[in-house]
């Protein structure tokens, strides 16, 4: 069963940037409410989209770097990247529908 993958300051360029898939980022914290609802929502769609989909998680308390390059003022942010390219974004915590719908236009 994949898990999302632990997206950091580090492994960012060569884990999102340059995948050839495409790839949902949770950009979340330990504090947040709301990152821990949506947590569940990342780890089925880490499952259902396995092969399709890189999906991970990027804490943004000890990643500031990538937090800030890709300008993240509030958490939970989901970008979706595509040719290395910010595609789409979610702002907060949204249904599942919601983020499923976004992903099927760059599937």
């Amino acid at each position: 069963m994949p898990k999302p993958i632990e997206f950091t300051d580090v492994n960012f360029d060569q884990e999102v940037v340059k995948s050839d898939t495409p790839v949902l980022v949770d950009f979340w914290a330990e504090w947040c409410g709301p990152c821990k609802m949506i947590a569940p929502v990342v780890s089925e769609l880490a499952n259902e989209y396995e092969g399709k989909l890189k999906v991970g998680k990027v804490d943004v308390d000890s990643n500031q770097q990538v937090a800030m390059q890709y300008g993240i003022r509030g958490i939970p942010t989901l970008l979706i990247f595509k040719g290395g390219r910010v595609v789409d974004q979610i702002v907060g915590a949204v249904p599942k529908p919601h983020i499923v719908d976004k992903l099927k236009k760059v599937l």
